[in-house]
């Protein structure tokens, strides 16, 4: 993990209208509130200085507009995982909780923890990011109206301006799916255009999920190993037990991106049928007793695994071909 430079550290906790700030000054801690705005950053900024390690925690979009502010003043800002954080708490047993508290937590955890440089995304990446989250709700909304329709057509009697109505609507959701789902291919094919046609190699993927899967992994650039990609989507196998206490099956964690993994899923079928090595994998499971869906699950894997290597590698997909890259630790 790449650690910042010895700069003075700062703790922030953000909410969705202010910051909770703590830093030092003359070996002292100083803790100052201001709003989660401009003006609040700006008056950060004079607080404590721009040549900082400032570190908060995600929270969804609220940190966003001050760390792009921070980075843009010559901050090192370091964005951590909420869990992290959580877990740096209870390691040290501390009691109570307020956004005093978490910001010196913060301070603590960025004096004491290597952590990892945060850098904005580029342009083109948020956009396709917002696009994607703006068809998953597009998404929701058809299913909706696609069952009330249905529900209502099974009623013995049925209003034509109803019907008609989430017709209407169904119609027009359909339309601006279809437009977001073209421009956002359109997006990705400019972005990713040598891995696009790498991973459309592929049996099994097309060119929605092999788009999803490069913005999902960042273009796998900041991957080392196909078990990191693996995890990333939620698809590592996770076993509860302890001497000669087991809890349940062994399942995948389904921590991380729930849209790459549905759509991994239907991509399963066809590759069990037309890519080489996931049928291979399929049928021997099946054989072997293992029910079909976690056979598929393990195809969803494979998958993964063959595009870690023909991106990394930039040599498209062969039914014999095996990448050391697939096999890294």
């Amino acid at each position: 993990m790449d650690s910042l430079l010895p700069f003075p550290v700062v703790g922030i906790d953000v909410s969705k209208d202010t910051l909770a700030v703590c830093y030092h000054v003359a070996d002292q801690v100083k803790h100052l509130e201001v709003s989660n705005s401009k003006a609040g950053f700006q008056h950060l900024i004079k607080a404590c200085g721009a040549h900082c390690r400032f570190v908060m925690e995600a929270t969804g979009t609220y940190n966003l507009a001050l760390a792009y502010y921070l980075h843009e003043q010559g901050g090192q800002v370091a964005v951590l995982n909420p869990l992290v954080i959580k877990r740096f708490i209870q390691m040290h047993l501390s009691k109570g909780k307020s956004d005093r508290k978490d910001a010196q937590w913060l301070l603590r955890y960025g004096q004491q923890q290597a952590v990892k440089v945060w850098h904005p995304e580029e342009t083109t990446l948020v956009e396709c990011r917002q696009l994607e989250q703006v068809n998953e709700q597009l998404l929701k909304q058809k299913t909706m109206v696609h069952n009330a329709l249905e529900a209502l057509q099974q009623q013995p009697f049925v209003s034509k301006l109803a019907v008609k109505l989430l017709q209407q609507t169904l119609k027009a959701l359909t339309q601006q799916v279809e437009a977001v789902e073209a421009k956002l291919l359109v997006l990705l094919h400019k972005r990713f255009a040598s891995e696009m046609k790498l991973l459309c190699s592929i049996p099994g993927i097309g060119p929605k999920t092999a788009g999803m899967l490069l913005l999902f992994a960042g273009g796998f650039t900041r991957l080392d190993n196909y078990r990191q990609l693996i995890a990333l989507a939620g698809l590592s196998p996770r076993e509860h037990s302890s001497g000669t206490s087991i809890r349940g099956k062994v399942r995948i964690t389904k921590m991380g991106g729930g849209l790459i993994r549905a759509k991994l899923f239907m991509c399963s079928f066809a590759a069990k049928k037309a890519n080489a090595a996931c049928q291979a994998l399929f049928d021997r499971l099946v054989a072997k007793g293992k029910n079909k869906k976690l056979a598929l699950i393990a195809v969803c894997n494979k998958l993964l695994k063959q595009a870690f290597a023909i991106v990394k590698s930039g040599v498209p997909y062969q039914a014999d071909f095996s990448s050391k890259l697939a096999l890294n630790p």
